[in-house]
C-alpha cells in the first residue's frame, strides 16, 4: 500500500470512529444528566440533610446504579446495584467494627460478602457492586459519622438512582427503533440476496445469504433485550405510560419477525442445495427471483412502519407492507410460479409460513394472514 493510500485510510479509520463517538455523546446525553444529578444531589442530601462528612459513598451508589447498560432491565438494574452496594458497605462496616482494619481482615470481608451476594442473588452485577464496595469500607479511612454512615449514604445514593430512574427515564422508543431498524435492513439484504443467488443460479452466493441471515440472531436478541426494558419503563414510569401501546406493537411485530427470521435460515439453506444439485425452469427461476425482491421491499416497508413515530405515518406504512406481502403470498403456488420439480416446491413451501408470520407482523390475524396464500387442495404437479 502505498503512502498516500495508508493516509487515505487513516482519514477514513479517524472519520467513522468521530462519527460512531458523536452517536454514542448524543445519543448517552441523558442518561449522563441522569448520572450527574443523582450523584451530586445524593453527596449533597447526605452531607447538608445527614449532616455527614464527605460521604462519598452516596455519590459513588448513585453514579454505579445509573450507569450506561445497553439493553439491561433498568429498574431492576438500578435497585439491584443499589442494594448491593448498601448490603455491601453495611457488611463492611460490621465487620470493620468487630474485627477491626487490616489485610486479613479485607480478605475476611470480601469473602463474607462475595458468598452472602451469591445466596441472595446469582446476578453478577450485585455480587460484584456488594463485594467492592465492602472491600472499600475496609481499606479506606473510618468514617467519623458513625458504624453505618456509609450504610445510609448507600442508601441515599440508591434512592436518587430509582427516583431518576422513574421521573426521567429514557425513552423507551428509542432504542428498539434503533435495533429493529438494523435487524430489517439485515433481513431484507438477506432476502435481496437470495433473490440474486437464484437469478443467477449461484449456489454459493445462496450460501453466502444464508450465513448472512444466520448472523441477523443477535441483532433478534438486541431488539428483544431492549424491549423489556421499554415495557418495563412504559409500565413504571408516569411519564411514558401513554407510549405502552407503541412499546407493545413493537413487541408483538418482534415476536414474528423472529420466527419470519428462522424460517428464511431454512429457505436460505434449502435454496443453497437446490440450486447446486437441481435445474429450475426459467420460469420459475423469474417467478421465484421476483418473489424474494418483492418480498425484500415489504420487509422494508414494515421497516418503516415500527420505526416511524406517527401514528398516522405508522399505519399508512403498516397498510402498505400489508398489500405488498398479500401480493407476494398470493403468488406461492408452485404450479403457477412454474415449479415442476419436487425440491423446487419446497423452495415455495418454505417461503409461505414466512409470508404468514410477516403478514402477522404488520397487523393481520393468523387466519387472515393464511387465507392470502393460494390453496394447494388437489393440485398435481404434473
Amino acid at each position: 500500500m502505498q503512502p498516500g493510500d495508508r493516509a487515505r485510510a487513516a482519514a477514513r479509520a479517524v472519520r467513522a470512529r468521530t462519527r460512531v463517538g458523536l452517536t454514542r455523546v448524543r445519543t448517552g446525553v441523558l442518561q449522563s444528566f441522569q448520572m450527574t444529578v443523582a450523584s451530586v444531589g445524593a453527596y449533597t442530601i447526605a452531607e447538608h440533610l445527614l449532616g455527614h462528612s464527605g460521604p462519598i459513598f452516596a455519590a459513588t451508589a448513585a453514579l454505579v446504579s445509573l450507569g450506561f447498560a445497553k439493553g439491561e432491565v433498568r429498574y431492576r438494574r438500578v435497585l439491584e446495584v443499589s442494594i448491593g452496594c448498601t448490603l455491601g458497605i453495611a457488611v463492611g462496616d460490621a465487620l470493620i467494627h468487630v474485627l477491626g482494619a487490616g489485610a486479613w481482615q479485607a480478605a475476611v470481608v470480601l469473602m463474607t460478602s462475595l458468598l452472602l451476594a451469591r445466596f441472595l442473588d446469582n446476578g453478577t452485577l450485585f455480587t460484584t457492586q456488594m463485594g467492592l464496595q465492602s472491600v472499600l469500607v475496609v481499606l479506606l479511612p473510618p468514617s467519623q459519622d458513625g458504624v453505618f454512615a456509609r450504610s445510609a449514604d448507600a442508601v441515599v445514593g440508591g434512592l436518587c438512582a430509582l427516583a431518576l430512574a422513574y421521573f426521567v427515564p429514557t425513552d423507551p422508543r428509542r432504542q428498539p427503533r434503533q435495533d429493529l431498524r438494523a435487524l430489517v435492513d439485515e433481513f431484507a439484504g438477506v432476502l435481496r440476496e437470495a433473490s440474486r443467488a437464484v437469478e443467477d443460479y449461484d449456489a454459493t452466493a445462496a450460501w453466502h445469504a444464508l450465513v448472512r441471515c444466520r448472523q441477523t440472531q443477535p441483532l433478534v436478541d438486541s431488539v428483544t433485550t431492549g424491549l423489556k426494558a421499554s415495557l418495563e419503563i412504559v409500565t413504571a414510569s408516569p411519564m411514558y405510560r401513554g407510549r405502552r401501546a407503541e412499546v407493545e406493537t413493537i413487541a408483538h411485530s418482534i415476536r414474528f419477525l423472529d420466527l419470519a427470521v428462522r424460517n428464511a435460515r431454512v429457505l436460505t439453506r434449502r435454496l443453497a442445495s437446490v440450486l447446486n444439485h437441481v435445474t429450475l425452469s426459467d420460469e420459475a427461476v423469474a417467478s421465484l427471483t421476483d418473489a424474494l425482491e418483492d418480498l425484500a421491499d415489504a420487509v422494508t416497508t414494515l421497516g418503516n412502519a415500527l420505526a416511524v413515530a406517527a401514528p398516522g405515518s405508522r399505519e399508512s406504512y403498516l397498510r402498505q407492507a400489508r398489500n405488498q406481502l398479500a401480493n407476494v403470498a398470493g403468488r406461492l403456488h408452485p404450479g403457477e410460479m412454474g415449479v415442476r420439480t419436487m425440491e423446487g416446491e419446497t423452495l415455495v413451501l418454505d417461503m409461505r409460513p414466512m409470508v404468514v408470520d410477516l403478514l402477522e407482523a404488520a397487523g393481520m390475524t393468523h387466519e387472515e394472514a393464511r387465507d392470502q396464500l393460494p390453496r394447494l387442495e388437489g393440485w398435481d404437479r404434473a
